[in-house]
């Protein structure tokens, strides 16, 4: 039997931590990206993630950091699993010598190709691809791509993001 995990992102305020933690969550997600609407400083990722309780992860969502951005985050937060939504290298993301997803920006487009197995390939330390619709900026907007375009023979695993709600889950 598998267990569907929820990872709730881009959350800012304590009661929707608490919120989120209430619900089951499985992780919490904290964007470190100044652009985005959902922006938190590293420090106050660290203020809501003391709002855990045990095995529920926090995660930190960079977009193109710098390296010294992502060491101050995980020097703050240090039990937090980092997630690389932007154009990050594999060796970008390994640097940090922690645990990481990766996002993939797949295409809302069809006709527009995206080669997920050689993606994958190159990040195979990922713990996990996360599948995000590619929008204008970073983050998937709540839209969902098609998912029939996932191929079957994977050699990863992933996550799901992106226009998820209680119809298509």
């Amino acid at each position: 039997m598998t267990r569907t995990r929820l990872k709730i992102c881009g959350l800012t305020r304590e009661q929707d931590v608490d919120a989120a933690v209430a619900a089951g969550a499985d992780a919490v997600g904290f964007v470190l990206y100044e652009k985005s609407a959902r922006h938190v400083t590293p420090q106050r990722a660290a203020e809501l993630a003391r709002r855990l309780p045990p095995f529920v992860t926090p995660v930190l969502l960079f977009v193109n950091a710098t390296p010294k951005a992502v060491r101050t985050a995980c020097e703050l937060i240090p039990n937090a699993l980092l997630q690389f939504h932007g154009d990050e290298t594999p060796a970008e993301c390994e640097a940090a010598a922690r645990p990481f997803l990766r996002a993939a920006r797949i295409p809302l487009d069809p006709a527009q190709p995206f080669d997920l197995l050689a993606f994958t390939a190159g990040f195979h330390r990922a713990q996990a691809i996360l599948l995000d619709a590619h929008v204008e900026g970073f983050g998937g907007a709540g839209k969902a791509f098609d998912w029939s375009r996932i191929p079957t023979n994977v050699n990863a695993h992933l996550v799901l993001s992106g226009g998820l709600n209680a119809a298509n889950v």
